[in-house]
């Protein structure tokens, strides 16, 4: 039977992990055996820039606090696992995806993001969306493309109208 002590730390550690949850936009479950402790800690320093934490808990107790979220985890929690919590959605998908390019021990398995359980193919969508500053340069660059034609057909009706065509 199991100490009081063991038991009120194991507590600790389920209300920890339902804390990460709560306070987390995006929750990413990567399977890194195999990976150095000098990849793992690149990793966490790539993440870390993101404002994302990567954790490492026992299985047993992810999904005690899984459960009682109502978060269907059980097909991926098998092997060493890793888990990132993060309040963006896209900056650590883009940074695990890109290290995970670079080490084979390191695969992503699942995710949990605004509220639904998503698969290997749909963290793989995220990560191809360009960057915040990405996505506001093609902005700019289409509406310039816009403002470039306005400027040019008011042009073409100044010299039209200075021509004494009406």
């Amino acid at each position: 039977m199991a100490s009081e002590k063991n038991l009120n730390a194991k507590k600790e550690v389920v209300n920890e992990i339902l804390d990460k949850l709560n306070n987390s936009s995006t929750f990413l479950l990567l399977e890194n055996q195999g990976l150095s402790v000098a990849n793992f800690t690149k990793l966490r320093d790539n993440l870390k820039a993101t404002g994302s934490n990567i954790k490492v808990y026992k299985n047993t107790l992810m999904d005690l606090a899984l459960k009682e979220k109502n978060i269907e985890l059980n097909d991926f929690m098998t092997g060493p696992n890793v888990y990132v919590f993060s309040n963006d959605i896209i900056e650590p998908i883009k940074a695990v995806s890109e290290f995970a390019k670079e080490n084979e021990n390191l695969k992503i398995k699942a995710g949990y993001i605004d509220g639904n359980v998503v698969g290997i193919d749909v963290i793989k969508e995220y990560a191809s969306i360009p960057s915040y500053e990405g996505l506001l340069t093609m902005f700019a660059g289409g509406l310039i493309e816009h403002v470039k034609n306005l400027s040019i057909a008011l042009n073409l009706y100044a010299e039209k109208l200075e021509g004494g065509e009406k």
